[in-house]
């Protein structure tokens, strides 16, 4: 009974693998942060859905492309194979059209949505905004330069700031020519300020 059950659950992890395996790869290249476990699974099970239906098309045209140039018949291992590299492939395009924002782009264009693929509203003009910044610290300071690396989310994470330069009360700046940068944590800033790009 305990075999039975078993090779009934591998078979069952074997048959949603590729579903894991997207949302792996879309998590791994994305700055989106892992869901619950609940919603992964639930990922996994729409994302499989979606490979297992691909899966028939590939097989379609793999033996027309057979009837050319004979590889191999197609079997349990083929089909095995074929949902691993659909698998990666979907994870990578969710990924690519995440990253780029450019289903929810054409989205807002139609009116459909006026959100953003990204997972917040700081992330997006963090990443959209390709420009040096101010950085207004709680302190009352004020750090100016480029940040190389920004936090996902307001509330946490560190700024990675280049060309880093203190501008003190009267506007003047200091530079600080000896650093490659200054790593701040976001919780010391109390907001952000993004210069025209002429500057």
């Amino acid at each position: 009974m305990a075999e039975g059950l078993s090779k009934d659950f591998l078979e069952l992890l074997t048959y949603l693998l590729p579903g894991f395996m997207s949302a792996w790869v879309f998590y791994g290249l994305t700055s989106h942060p892992k869901p619950s476990q609940f919603e992964r699974v639930a990922q996994a099970l729409i994302f499989t859905f979606i490979i297992r239906t691909l899966v028939p098309l590939c097989k379609w045209a793999l033996e027309l492309a057979g009837n050319c140039i004979a590889i191999a018949p197609w079997s349990r291992a083929a089909e095995a194979g074929t949902a691993l590299v659909l698998a990666l492939a979907f994870g990578a395009f969710l990924a690519y059209c995440t990253n780029t924002d450019s289903i929810h782009e054409r989205l807002r264009e139609a009116g459909l949505t006026a959100r953003t693929s990204h997972p917040s509203e700081w992330f997006y003009v963090l990443s959209k905004k390709i420009t040096f910044v101010i950085l207004h610290m709680t302190d009352g300071r004020r750090l100016y330069g480029w940040p190389k690396e920004w936090p996902i989310e307001a509330d946490k994470g560190q700024f990675y700031i280049m060309l880093p330069a203190w501008i003190q009360e009267d506007g003047t700046q200091v530079d600080l020519p000896q650093l490659d940068g200054i790593l701040v944590s976001v919780k010391d800033v109390k907001w952000v300020e993004f210069l025209q790009k002429a500057d």
